[in-house]
């Protein structure tokens, strides 16, 4: 049973769009990893190859598209089941 809500959209409930979840999350990983690894705040002087760099900015990337997608697809599945059912 979805909790009452006196908000009331004006536009059409519908699914999010997962390739958008993902394409976002790619960017807000890169981003995450871009920072640690230029690491502005703690800079030790350590040399990391650019090898490395782009190999956890690649795998930051491409983990934070999956969770978002993820999310996305969680967040449709129990609109469906909860919110949309339409009585079936």
């Amino acid at each position: 049973m979805p909790l009452p809500s006196f908000f009331r959209s004006r536009e059409t409930a519908r699914n999010w769009n997962v390739v958008h979840a993902a394409a976002y999350g790619a960017g807000i990983g890169a981003l995450a990893a871009l920072f640690k690894t230029l690491d502005p705040l703690h800079s030790t002087g350590a040399a990391v190859s650019f090898v490395d760099s782009a190999a956890q900015i690649i795998g930051a990337a491409a983990v934070f598209a999956l969770l978002c997608a993820g999310a996305a697809v969680l967040r449709n599945v129990l609109a469906r089941r909860l919110i949309w059912h339409d009585g079936k």
